[in-house]
């Protein structure tokens, strides 16, 4: 069992890292957050304006003190950003912090999910598969490293993914304080052993 105060989610966008999240922070009975929504909400501005004015780099600062102070809190889904991986110390703060799922879809789901959606920077151009290629090549290696565990969405509709997911999760993560393995965790830390 993983003693961690948040469940992190990571994965490429059309992953469901915010529909699957929503649910499953239901059925464990915490909070959710949604990194990219908190920037926006700091901010005042979309990710997209952020992109515009600031360039990729002034988002991923933005992103990772966003994603610090979050991780601060505990009893909380956290949908992170696709790309918040390639920080690695938004990586080792994830896995310091929570338990850590990369969600998974292929490029042909995420082409499927994010056919309507003109809300993402990075797909702003007219060759969505060669970018969503390009950013599967270079972030899978950091969404594994980052992982405790992996689940593939991309034959699951939402609501069948967030069960599926969930039933995986309970036999490695539980929220803290949610049963008595957490108070004796909190003991076995606060108490001294002996060499």
């Amino acid at each position: 069992m993983q003693f961690a105060p948040n469940l992190v989610l990571v994965g490429p966008m059309g992953a469901g890292k915010s529909s699957i999240g929503r649910r499953l922070a239901a059925r464990f009975g915490v909070a959710f957050v949604d990194v990219d929504h908190e920037i926006e909400v700091r901010t005042g501005a979309t990710v997209a304006t952020i992109f515009e004015c600031e360039g990729e780099t002034g988002f991923r600062a933005r992103e990772r003190a966003t994603l610090g102070d979050i991780l601060a809190g505990s009893r909380q889904v956290i949908a992170s950003g696709g790309g918040a991986v390639l920080d690695a110390e938004n990586r080792t703060a994830m896995r310091a912090r929570g338990f850590v799922v990369h969600m998974h879809a292929d490029v042909d789901t995420q082409l499927a999910r994010l056919a309507r959606d003109r809300t993402r920077p990075l797909l702003a151009g007219n060759d969505r598969a060669d970018v969503l290629r390009r950013l599967a090549a270079e972030r899978a290696p950091l969404y594994a490293a980052a992982a405790h565990l992996q689940f593939d969405t991309g034959p699951h509709a939402c609501n069948e993914a967030a069960v599926q997911l969930g039933h995986l999760i309970e036999a490695h993560w539980r929220p803290p304080g949610d049963d008595d393995a957490w108070a004796e965790r909190a003991a076995d830390v606060a108490t001294p052993h002996a060499p």
